[in-house]
């Protein structure tokens, strides 16, 4: 195991003497080329410019510090950099627009990515340079002000599509929050975006698109990391800087269906590598004590924390549109998994998020899976295609013969405590989500083959 530390410089003047460890593995992490904001940090000023908002210099700091986090849970590899194949050690050193009122939010912070990714994180900030002080350009007074209401994330995936819709369905105006990944994800953005521009054509909704990757040299010697536990702080990051832009206060919608936000372990395998928390109640929880200690005045909410996908799909303000698009829409883990097969970029249909797509959309699916029909022949369990769904049979099976065990099974992935008023309807959203992959699954064969 090698501890890590990650150190953002604002140019090559940027030389402040930082002090490390002997023990410490050292990384530069260059935040300017020439005389622009670099990781799409500048790409993305520029573009809320276009759009007459200008976020505030904290705002700023959150892009800075996403692109830190991102950068270190990408570009340093679990496997060759901890004890046991999982948990990393990693100290940033960010620099920001006020060290002092993100020194008192470290605590929080670092709770937060604990959390998240189940690594150990350390985080200190220091001053930007002088030249650095300001990077936000003031807006043009005498344009038209933004029409923005508020801020949804906005990832080209079902939940994120009927959030959309339902949100421009009751009149709102939203600025959609995407991070523009992999070439499947960016085409289903694309299409859900241009379908919702189509039937809302009255409405002045606009998107955000932010674009960040980091080359996978950047740490040396070092392998890179592609379970990216710690993508959802780079989304709700994006999310919040652009909703600083905003009149205050302002709220961020993260659209999820509660059994994916719950993510209680399907087995007790799932607790380490195969268990997300990027949108559990608790992490959700964390930012909002966040953002009130760096004072601002903006709110995160998943607006269908208590509805399963397949309720979200039922009541969604406009089905028909709905049925339309949801084909265009991506819910696969991993959409690029079957490329060394020569298979299309798509729904494989056999991984968590697939399954439970398919069970929300059962009376309508018109989307293209790599596994047609689950029911076609026994599904390996000795294999990815057929290990999930056996895990989503024993876990079926375990809380039809014992309901009340889900008050407790929702505890397992996370704490609640923030929210002993919601534990009844938590539990109630985990059973009835179960029940709707169980409809799927009735009659699908698995075992080792």
């Amino acid at each position: 195991m090698r501890r890590h530390v990650l150190i953002g410089r604002f140019g090559k003047d940027d030389n402040a003497q930082i002090p490390i460890a002997a023990d410490e593995v050292e990384t530069r992490l260059d935040l300017i080329i020439g005389k622009r904001l670099d990781h799409g940090i500048g790409n993305t000023l520029d573009d809320l410019k276009k759009l007459n908002l200008a976020p505030s210099e904290v705002g700023v700091d959150l892009l800075v510090l996403a692109a830190h986090v991102h950068a270190a849970d990408t570009r340093i590899s679990r496997e060759t950099e901890s004890q046991d194949a999982w948990t990393r050690e990693v100290r940033l050193v960010v620099p920001v627009s006020d060290p002092a009122r993100w020194t008192a939010s470290r605590d929080i912070l670092e709770r937060a990515l604990n959390f998240l990714t189940g690594d150990r994180w350390n985080i200190g900030f220091r001053g930007r340079p002088k030249k650095q002080e300001k990077l936000v350009s003031p807006i043009n007074s005498l344009l038209i002000p933004s029409p923005f209401d508020g801020v949804s994330l906005f990832s080209g995936g079902l939940d994120s599509l009927i959030g959309a819709i339902d949100s421009l369905s009751a009149g709102e105006t939203p600025l959609l929050v995407s991070h523009a990944g992999e070439g499947a994800v960016s085409k289903s953005q694309d299409k859900c975006y241009g379908a919702l521009k189509d039937f809302f054509s009255k409405s002045e909704f606009n998107r955000l698109r932010v674009w960040m990757n980091f080359d996978k040299g950047l740490v040396d010697n070092v392998p890179a990391e592609d379970t990216t536990r710690g993508r959802s702080f780079l989304f709700f990051s994006l999310g919040i800087a652009a909703g600083t832009a905003l009149p205050s206060p302002f709220t961020l919608k993260v659209p999820e269906n509660g059994l994916i936000a719950l993510n209680v372990p399907l087995d007790s395998l799932r607790l380490g590598a195969l268990s997300t928390r990027t949108t559990h109640p608790y992490y959700i929880e964390r930012w909002n004590e966040l953002l009130k200690a760096l004072g601002i005045s903006g709110y995160v909410v998943n607006p269908y924390w208590d509805k399963t996908k397949g309720e979200m799909v039922g009541e969604c303000a406009d089905t028909a549109l709905l049925k339309k698009v949801s084909p265009v829409s991506l819910s696969c883990s991993s959409p690029t998994k079957g490329r060394w097969q020569k298979m299309k970029q798509g729904h494989c249909g056999y991984c968590l998020p697939c399954i439970i797509r398919r069970a929300a959309l059962i009376d309508y699916d018109d989307t293209m899976y790599g596994i047609p029909d689950l029911k076609a022949q026994s599904l390996d369990t000795k294999k990815a295609v057929g290990q999930q769904v056996r895990s989503f049979q024993l876990a079926i099976e375990r809380i039809k013969n014992n309901p009340e065990l889900a008050k407790l099974l929702v505890h397992k992935p996370g704490p609640l405590n923030d929210l002993p008023s919601r534990i009844e309807e938590l539990a109630d959203v985990y059973r009835r989500g179960l029940e709707e992959v169980g409809t799927l699954l009735l009659n699908v064969e698995t075992g080792p083959e």
